[in-house]
């Protein structure tokens, strides 16, 4: 089962060349991909290609952030223009 001890992820494990956010979050929160799979309702398939840099659904991401207990800003990378809506 998931280690769900283990909340914070470092920005040096995502920032390693060749290793995806989500990768690095899931493994941090002690997710196989087989069980992000059942927790967010996507199939492996899916989850291994997101991690590939394939599929960049923003539905998808907010899934899998959901299911992993983390911001979406963590997977879904938002200009800082569009990150909050402006008051007028």
């Amino acid at each position: 089962m998931p280690n769900t001890a283990r909340n914070h992820v470092s920005n040096n494990m995502i920032a390693a060349n060749g290793y995806s956010a989500l990768r690095a979050v899931r493994e941090t929160k002690g997710y196989t991909i087989e069980e992000l799979s059942l927790t967010c309702g996507l199939a492996v398939g899916e989850i291994i290609d997101i991690e590939d840099g394939k599929d960049a659904d923003p539905a998808k991401l907010r899934r899998i952030a959901s299911a992993l207990q983390v911001p979406e800003e963590e997977l879904i990378k938002v200009p800082a223009s569009e990150s909050r809506p402006t008051q007028q």
